[in-house]
């Protein structure tokens, strides 16, 4: 149940970025997911498509949802070795279990292979990243039009805008982090 809840989060994430940004419509939705998450990929993204149907105001209904997981990698403290969750061994199902709802407690099972030491960062690969929202507005805009002061261009990190019969809008940014 814990992907449901995750995924609830997203779309309803999605879908209030996009109203604030006055889009008619959202054409692709990019998530990565931290591989200490542990999320069943296929429950997710079934999750994520009945969400969007459920609460779909016309503004999903054509989404098209990517998913892609963002390897594990940590950083000793003490002698600045960098690891992947790959390089680690030993950890059993009952750990792994506890790894995936508080990824916290993996320092109370893992130590850097070179030092030994508990004190580590999780540099990448933890929870659940909304990369990035495509979508539309299906306002006329005069091609002459210089949109680039938009200042929701600036608050959510866009990195395109395409002026013509329709704005194609695509954000790229760290939206949520769960």
């Amino acid at each position: 149940m814990h992907e449901w809840a995750l995924a609830e989060a997203v779309i309803v994430t999605v879908i209030d970025l996009s109203k604030e940004e006055g889009l008619d419509e959202i054409s692709k939705i990019k998530i990565k997911i931290g591989e200490l998450q542990q999320i069943d990929t296929e429950i997710f993204k079934f999750a994520l498509d009945e969400i969007a149907k459920y609460k779909d105001t016309g503004l999903l209904k054509d989404i098209n949802i990517e998913i892609e997981t963002e390897e594990a990698i940590f950083r000793c403290r003490v002698c600045r070795n960098e690891w992947t969750f790959d390089d680690i061994s030993g950890i059993d199902e009952d750990r792994l279990e506890s790894i995936h709802f508080a990824p916290e407690v993996i320092h109370a099972y893992v130590r850097c292979p070179q030092c030994k030491s508990p004190d580590f960062e999780i540099i990448h690969g933890r929870g659940v990243l909304l990369e990035s929202i495509k979508g539309i507005s299906i306002e006329k805009v005069d091609n002459n039009e210089d949109r680039s002061d938009i200042a929701s261009m600036k608050k959510y990190g866009f990195y395109r805008i395409c002026i013509g019969g329709k704005s194609d809008i695509s954000y790229s940014t760290t939206v949520i982090h769960i």
